[in-house]
């Protein structure tokens, strides 16, 4: 060990004369157990003006060490089970034998909370200038590949990255990121002398320089490895190599991206065109090599194009693998080479990107759909989604968040990115950003600073201020408003024009800026579909006034190409020569929004209950695929079974609030005409207001309240079986919500308080599951609920509470056969009320109620469950209820099967028509189900 230390600091000597740390080790990969041993030295030289008492390194093989790291927690935020559930042996972790100094003496050292970050304790202060050898001693069990998609695979292979303990970046205050699986690695240039073993079997690939080569006794390989201002260290061990080399002019790269469709020689073609590009837009790389993989592009694909499977392809033959390789390369050769915090400036990362990317499909493919050739067909081409752009759609998908009230400032740090902001849209709202700044300043001169950044600060420690600087020498024009407002700001763009006044042969135009912001708008002078003229104005706060030429101008448009990302378009024009700013059109089925024209839209829809049977008829509607704040829908439906038409519709507005913890409110009315038995009818019409809170600062947090008002009135067929019945009523119904839900903790609570002329009840609800360390979950459920007052009929539960199977006076629940008591359909299970699985008496109480529900899982899906309640009617005592059974739960409170077995009547198998005592939920409403995959997104 001694000698290895010698000659770790004999190989060091020219590389120490550079103010950069270095970092020495050698690796030795044990395929057996899937590790790797190492043995390293880090050099670390103290770059700043600032005296250490301790040094921090990074140490994120740990990451994956158990189920409480920021990692694991991430993972858990996100709905992502796999990893709980995962076994340990096949998680990830770093067992550090020993930490020393030059002298082989024991340095103090402790791991942090976070487990993937090591406080090194100095024995003496580290003035500026100097510089400390660290000696280390670990183990890396590499984590499995599906996690993160890097690790080793299902055949053995190893895709390694953040595999080796570094110094964190120091620069006055320490970054001390633990890695929460956000792409967020923070290091400066390092030099690297990398000694690997391995079995001979494996080919490696990196693109560290290879300065040394050699077999070795038993089968193994050993090879050195050299990088100079390198911040990655990506190795990749193969038995069967994919990876595939193509030398250009401006340097080599190494990837296993590919497509069946292109020939090696194509994607030849396509590598050169791209680091030719880069090259001119940028600056030379200054490295030899670049690799790239498949699942550097997994990890950050070109969305859409990941969707299609393999089968389709309705673009060029290459063009898929140029976006692929385009967005994938650009990547690297900026994170490569411009030590930018990845955590805390990534926008301006993610803006150089996408913003390079939109220009190359503007040079090379510049008549692009973003449907390629399937705009074409006879039924797609007559929607506006078949007119999109390639290049919208950058825009298009940062405004699904916008609309949504999801969006987040530019500057926002990467670990506190909602799912969706952290891989899509905050990288396109920045490059669409750029995009927006040099339409205003000019596209030369921005293409100008960009290179000139980029040439300054090659491989130099920089941040987005210094990119401010040099910008701010290419323009005369203000661009304070570009970091202060649309990056650093969370805040909507929404210009209209407030007024248009003709004075001789100019138009005076008064332009009105909807939010809080100060940024500047291009104003458009339109005769039919020509451009008479384009104008930008300055930042605009509040209220601007602008005069344009008159001449041949029918109208004037705000942003009429879009380069401003706005929320809303469709308040952008000013016809002056007719009062409809914009035409209507109808269109068939759901489509892209188009700000030209007011659209309504038709589509069917089908629906099944076993009164009305097979329903279907046409939703006319105004919702596109992104939200609106005013939506509306009739859905007239005919019933097959009934043979009547029947149908609902509903309006909202939704105010949706940026800065608060109030994010929106939403007003509207909803009606609905059903049948609710066989040959009986009901109306039901319901004005309403909710209320919704949140943590706006943190917009991960799943924590949200909601305060819903509304107004139920329901008005039946009066049915000849029970004439006594009430047919028509109205209940005023208030309810407060709390939601917290994750994986591991979910919580929910629900106060009601209902209202009508002959009842007034209160109730309470509180839901509660726990995912433990040891894999075992557990599901709690609380009901309680009392009547204030009941003058109902003695003789009807229908306004009750119920312990199994709520009547749903407020028609609030999916019953496909509410009014049967017999019957697969009476079978259907709806967790309301008492929440109780048996069907037992009393069934419903008319004074109060108070039950317990509680499930744990036996064995994955299959769960044991328990209820337990008390039960209060009138004239009666009050008497106690249980019940116990199997829950199989296939799909969690969507498609789930309930088998009691034990409860006060006794063994209920042993009972008579067992089969319909089973209870099951089926949701067959595809919104609900569309809940699931997209909750881990937002």
């Amino acid at each position: 060990m001694q000698l290895f230390r010698i000659l770790i600091a004999f190989c060091l000597v020219p590389l120490s004369l550079k103010a950069q740390h270095d970092i020495t080790a050698h690796v030795v990969l044990n395929t057996s157990d899937h590790s790797l041993t190492i043995s390293e030295k880090i050099t670390y030289v103290n770059n700043t003006g600032f005296t250490l008492n301790e040094i921090y390194l990074n140490d994120w093989a740990n990451s994956f060490s158990n189920k409480n790291t920021p990692l694991a927690q991430r993972f858990a935020e996100n709905f992502k089970s796999s990893f709980h559930f995962e076994k340990e042996e096949n998680r990830g972790r770093t067992d550090i034998l020993s930490i020393s100094d030059h002298l082989d003496n024991s340095i103090d050292w402790a791991r942090g909370d976070e487990d993937d970050i090591i406080k090194i304790n100095l024995f003496t202060p580290m003035v500026p200038g100097g510089r400390i050898d660290i000696y280390l001693d670990y183990k890396v069990k590499i984590a499995e590949d599906k996690f993160t998609r890097f690790g080793v695979t299902r055949e053995g292979n190893y895709k390694l990255k953040h595999w080796l303990i570094t110094p964190s970046v120091f620069d006055g205050t320490w970054h001390t990121y633990s890695n929460k699986n956000t792409d967020d690695y923070f290091q400066l240039p390092t030099n690297f002398n990398i000694d690997i073993s391995y079995p001979e079997g494996f080919s490696l690939f990196s693109d560290l320089d290879v300065t040394e080569e050699e077999s070795l006794q038993n089968s193994t390989k050993r090879i050195k490895l050299f990088g100079e201002s390198r911040m990655h260290t990506n190795l990749y061990l193969e038995k069967l190599p994919t990876f595939r080399s193509v030398v250009t002019d401006q340097l080599e790269l190494v990837s296993n991206l590919s497509d069946k469709k292109v020939t090696p020689a194509g994607k030849a073609l396509l590598v050169d065109r791209v680091t030719r590009y880069l090259n001119d837009k940028l600056g030379p790389y200054p490295h030899e090599k670049i690799i790239v993989s498949e699942a550097d592009y997994r990890n950050s694909p070109v969305y859409g194009l990941n969707q299609l499977p393999d089968f389709i392809s309705p673009f060029p033959n290459g063009f898929e693998l140029d976006m692929e390789l385009l967005k994938t390369v650009t990547r690297k050769y900026i994170t490569n080479t411009l030590p930018l915090d990845p955590r805390e400036d990534h926008w301006l990362i993610g803006a150089l990107q996408i913003y390079l990317m939109i220009d190359y499909v503007d040079t090379y493919y510049p008549d692009m759909k973003i449907m390629g050739s399937v705009s074409d067909f006879w039924i797609i081409r007559w929607s506006h989604a078949s007119e999109i752009e390639f290049n919208d759609q950058y825009p298009f998908l940062y405004l699904n968040m916008a609309r949504n009230n999801l969006h987040q400032s530019l500057d926002t740090p990467r670990d506190s990115l909602v799912k969706f902001n952290k891989n899509i849209a905050s990288d396109y709202y920045a490059g669409d950003g750029l995009q927006y700044l040099g339409d205003y300043i000019g596209k030369a001169n921005l293409h100008s600073a960009i290179k000139d950044y980029y040439r300054k600060y090659l491989l130099k420690p920089t941040a987005p201020s210094n990119f401010q600087s040099e910008l701010a020498k290419h323009t005369h024009l203000p661009i304070d408003w570009f970091f202060d407002e649309y990056v650093g700001k969370r805040t909507r763009i929404d210009f209209n024009i407030k007024k248009v006044e003709e004075i001789g042969d100019s138009l005076r135009v008064t332009i009105n800026n909807r939010r809080d912001n100060s940024m500047p708008v291009s104003i458009f002078g339109m005769n039919k579909k020509e451009v008479v003229f384009k104008k930008w104005v300055d930042p605009v706060d509040s209220i601007a006034t602008v005069m344009v030429p008159k001449t041949d101008v029918r109208k004037l448009v705000l942003n009429k190409d879009g380069a401003v990302p706005e929320i809303n378009r469709r308040n952008n024009t000013k016809n002056l020569k007719s009062p409809l700013n914009r035409p209507l059109q109808f269109r068939l089925l759901k489509d892209v929004e188009d700000p030209n024209y007011n659209q309504l839209f038709f589509m069917p829809e089908f629906q099944y209950n076993l009164y009305d049977g097979f329903t279907v008829g046409p939703k006319v509607y105004n919702k596109t695929f992104l939200t609106k704040d005013w939506n509306y829908r009739l859905v007239p439906q005919y019933g097959f079974r009934s043979q009547k038409l029947i149908g609902k519709g509903s309006i909202t507005y939704t105010d949706r609030r940026n800065q608060n913890n109030l994010y929106y409110t939403r007003y509207g009315i909803s009606g609905s005409f059903f049948s609710y038995n066989e040959g009986l009818f009901y109306k039901r019409l319901s004005p309403f207001i909710t209320f919704a809170f949140r943590d706006n600062d943190d917009l991960r947090k799943n924590k949200k309240q909601f305060i819903n008002l509304r107004n139920v009135n329901v008005f039946r067929d009066e049915d000849p079986n029970d004439p006594d019945q009430e047919p028509n009523y109205s209940v005023f119904n208030a309810q407060y919500v709390y939601s917290d839900k994750n994986l591991i903790n979910y919580y929910r609570g629900v106060f009601d308080y209902q209202i009508s002329e002959r009842f007034s009840k209160v109730s309470a609800q509180f839901e509660y599951r726990k995912l433990f360390n040891s894999n075992r979950q557990l599901n709690l459920r609380f009901f309680a609920g009392a009547f204030i007052f009941n003058d109902t009929r003695n003789d009807t539960d229908f306004f009750s509470f119920a312990l199994d199977r709520p009547t749903d006076y407020l028609f609030d629940y999916n019953y496909y056969g509410r009014s049967e008591d017999t019957g697969l359909f009476s079978q259907q299970l709806i967790i309301a009320e008492g929440g109780f699985k048996s069907q037992l008496e009393p069934a419903f109480a008319d004074q109060f109620i108070a039950t317990l529900n509680g499930s744990t899982n036996i064995w994955k899906w299959i769960y044991a469950y328990g209820d337990i309640g008390i039960v209060k009617n009138k004239g009666q005592r009050v008497q106690g209820v249980w019940d116990t059974g199997i829950r199989a739960s296939l799909v969690a409170d969507y498609f789930e099967l309930y088998f009691p077995l034990y409860s006060n009547l006794g063994w209920e198998p042993g009972l008579p028509n067992y089969d319909q005592k089973i209870r099951f939920i089926v949701t067959l409403d595809i919104k609900t189900l569309l809940g699931l995959f997209t909750r881990e997104w937002y």
